[in-house]
């Protein structure tokens, strides 16, 4: 089995990306303070053709060497917004119609794997210590939890966004 060279792989351009159909999912970073972490989250929401992020509160806005460096030039193809308040972002989020989901660990969550969105979807990631803020949790639609099987109570923001992004991919348009 031989690897695929980069120009074998049939990715667009920033251009076409930008003009490509996007899948009906936001991603928002509640307060994520890592340069590496933010740049991940423009990485892995330009892998599934996310329609766009929200930077709220001090989550890094794209500039950074560091946040480049991970994010790999997908903050030039992403298109993105900072809003200072968290909650504002996710009212307005719902106002527009989509249905906002927190990555979290809460009483009441839906396992990833049982949840099934009901449309457009933001999915809310939070800071790397204390997670989404307990007043987003209570305005958001639904909350999401991660099963883990081993010792550990959480996972790195970027990993939750990766494995979130891609169900939630899978299951707004479709692609298995």
């Amino acid at each position: 089995m031989r690897k695929l060279r980069n120009n074998e792989l049939g990715r667009l351009s920033t251009e076409d990306f930008k003009n490509s159909e996007k899948t009906p999912l936001i991603i928002v970073a509640d307060n994520v303070r890592s340069f590496h972490n933010v740049g991940s989250l423009f990485r892995t929401a330009d892998c599934f053709r996310a329609a766009h992020i929200y930077l709220c509160g001090l989550t890094p806005t794209p500039g950074s060497a560091d946040m480049q460096k991970t994010a790999l030039g997908a903050t030039d193809s992403m298109d993105w917004t900072h809003v200072e308040h968290t909650l504002d972002c996710v009212k307005a989020l719902q106002q527009e119609g989509y249905e906002v989901v927190a990555i979290e660990q809460a009483k009441g969550s839906v396992d990833l794997r049982d949840f099934e969105p009901k449309g457009p979807t933001a999915l809310v990631f939070g800071h790397e210590v204390i997670g989404v803020a307990q007043e987003v949790v209570d305005a958001c639609d639904a909350v999401i939890e991660i099963a883990q099987f081993g010792t550990k109570h959480s996972l790195n923001v970027s990993v939750s966004a990766g494995i979130a992004m891609f169900e939630l991919h899978r299951k707004l348009t479709g692609e298995h």
